[in-house]
């Protein structure tokens, strides 16, 4: 009786982990294959929204863009 109790409770770590990894795997981010950045910027770091993706370039700005169409939303400029 108590093997069977320990072999259900293995299979059912072993299940919840496969389904873990199965629903964490299909979350890969997409970005544009290219990103025009204005006036010659270097991007330093890149964030993803849900319909968007920002931007941090080398000359303390952000920059959002729409995911859909890749023009920019708004810039946003860090102060020091």
């Amino acid at each position: 009786m108590v093997m069977l109790l320990t072999a259900v409770m293995i299979g059912g770590v072993l299940l919840t982990f496969a389904l873990i990894v199965i629903r964490l795997s299909d979350r890969t981010p997409t970005l544009p294959d290219q990103i025009e950045l204005p006036n010659g910027a270097k991007a330093q770091a890149v964030t993803i929204g849900s319909n968007w993706y920002a931007v941090v370039t080398d000359d303390n700005r952000i920059l959002i863009f729409d995911k859909t169409t890749g023009k920019q939303r708004q810039e946003i400029a860090v102060q020091e």
